[in-house]
């Protein structure tokens, strides 16, 4: 099938580049293909929106009844210093950036259901259930469009009853929009070298539950932020909470861990368990009922970590190239723009009859925009907290956001990779985490179940071990085989038999397409790729 654009990932970048392209020019044809069950099924964020990108992509998003119905109260940001107690930071003591006063609480799920409600009715194909699993390349490299994975094959790789194959899509430019660690955004960066020059890129896991809560807990439009416990006391560990408060008694609660730690035994999904006991969480969430749950990665590295974004024939375009704000824990806008940036470089490209071009004129654009300048002043916050700790690295970022504007004359600089950070098992701390108490800390299961994640039971494992026998001749010895603990869905277990014997077993079932593992395997040793379409989880207001 032949289009002019091809779209990989129906997320905020993918969707707002397919309806900017309609609104320049109706005549451009445009598909988008989505791994997920429905729009919105793999969607996952905080979400605190910031309404500039769309406000420019629709501004009459009201009218058109857009899901942004709770704007932001009140503001409240803790630095929590133990499992008790917290001190709450002065807003004028706070990085200004969380200020978030004429923003919306939002299900970023929603959000992109409308966007593709909007996108069909300006004539965007959008293909759910149906993942890339390949990218088509022509003679001279250039990027031509992506092949559709094979459906009904069985594990060991043979054709079912219900066998389908995959489809060519062509197209005179691809957009890879497929969120953080894109499995085909990642081939591209390392086939064209698009990360030459460039800091690692650096990335947080964040877990995230939705509750519907008492009436007497429930204050709509809060927003909640925290630093310190559980994270950053004598872990070397890095991140954040946050609960916020949506419509219709709904709290969504998360906790973000960044990947740069060092203890193996930490567990991010555990950190997440305790987070919620402490007392000023706990009481906006005793009493309620949990609703559903998910965790996903983000990327953290900044300006100094972000790819060249175009190649011939295609490009990276939001959290694919890094362009969460992560100053801000929320990105959505910036990633929105980066799509329409996307459409009016490819518009004019089609326009001019070209195809297949290394569109550099959209890095100019970029370098031009809002967003540019928003990531450049935040390009320090990240490696600040990672380089001097969370109580240091939050005043340097003060210091530099709300005194300098983000102009002090130097950037900050973060060389190790997340996935070299580990120190052995035998120099760290083993950490005993609470039992769960079934009411606010559950188990990795029951959390699984509420994720609603489903993948076909009889085909092809998409966790590759590039060597299946590292799991228990190193890790197992060396780290005591932490992709038990990083994993927030109980994916990866060491089993042991009668006699004492080990194996590593991958439960693929589980997967709820984080990318942890991918990410922070010491070794890069676990490689992941797309299931079937329609596979993973299926969120329905996240």
């Amino acid at each position: 099938m032949d289009y002019d654009v091809v779209i990989v990932g129906a997320g905020p970048a993918g969707l707002s580049a397919a309806c900017r392209l309609k609104q320049i020019n109706d005549r451009i044809s445009v598909c988008i293909v989505e791994k997920g069950s429905e729009v919105g099924a793999h969607i996952l964020s905080g979400a605190v929106f910031e309404p500039s990108a769309i406000n420019e992509l629709f501004p009459d998003w009201s009218d058109k009844q857009a899901p942004l119905v709770t704007p932001v109260t009140k503001d409240d940001i803790y630095f929590m210093y133990s499992d008790k107690r917290a001190f709450r930071v002065p807003s004028l003591l706070a990085p200004k950036t969380m200020n978030n006063h004429g923003n919306f609480i939002i299900s970023l799920g929603k959000l992109c259901r409308w966007l593709a409600e909007q996108a069909e009715n300006m004539g965007v194909e959008i293909f759910p259930g149906f993942a890339a699993s390949e990218i088509l390349f022509g003679d001279e490299n250039e990027v031509r469009g992506v092949i559709t994975g094979d459906m009904g094959v069985d594990k060991d790789g043979k054709e079912k009853d219900s066998f389908m194959p995959g489809m060519e899509l062509r197209a005179k430019y691809t957009l890879f929009a497929e969120g953080c660690r894109g499995h085909l955004g990642k081939q591209l960066i390392s086939k064209y070298g698009l990360d030459q020059d460039k800091n690692p890129q650096h990335y947080g896991i964040g877990i995230k539950e939705l509750w519907k809560v008492p009436d007497e807990n429930y204050h709509p439009g809060l927003v909640i932020h925290s630093a310190g416990w559980p994270l950053g006391f004598g872990r070397k560990s890095t991140g954040g909470g946050f609960l916020y408060h949506l419509e219709e008694n709904q709290v969504v609660v998360g906790l973000i861990t960044d990947l740069s730690y060092t203890n193996p035994y930490l567990s991010p999904y555990d950190e997440f368990q305790r987070y919620k006991h402490h007392p000023k969480i706990a009481k906006y969430l005793t009493g309620g009922e949990r609703l559903s749950y998910g965790a996903r990665a983000l990327t953290k590295g900044g300006l100094q970590s972000q790819p060249k974004m175009s190649m011939s024939g295609g490009l990276l375009i939001g959290d694919n190239a890094g362009t969460l704000n992560s100053a801000k824990i929320k990105g959505s806008h910036t990633a929105m723009k980066s799509g329409m940036l996307a459409a009016e470089s490819i518009a004019q490209a089609i326009e001019d009859g070209r195809a297949h071009d290394d569109l550099t004129d959209y890095a100019k654009r970029f370098e031009r925009s809002s967003i540019f300048a928003e990531l450049h002043m935040q390009r320090n916050f990240s490696p600040a907290l990672h380089k001097l700790g969370t109580l240091i690295g939050a005043a340097y970022a003060f210091v530099d956001i709300n005194l300098f504007n983000g102009k002090l004359p130097w950037t900050l600089e973060d060389n190790k990779p997340d996935h070299q950070t580990l120190k052995p098992a035998a120099e760290c701390t083993k950490i005993d985490y609470p039992k769960y108490d079934g009411l606010l800390s559950f188990d990795k299961s029951s959390s699984v179940f509420l994720s609603s994640t489903n993948h076909e039971e009889d085909q092809p494992c998409h966790l590759k071990l590039l060597d299946k026998d590292l799991p228990l001749s190193l890790n197992l010895q060396l780290y005591d085989e932490p992709a038990q603990r990083y994993c927030p869905a109980g994916v990866y277990e060491i089993i042991s038999d009668d006699q004492g014997q080990n194996r590593f077993q991958i439960n693929a079932q589980n997967c709820v397409h984080c990318k942890t593992c991918d990410i922070k395997e010491p070794s890069q040793n676990i490689v992941w790729q797309v299931p079937e379409g329609a596979g993973g989880p299926n969120y329905p207001n996240m």
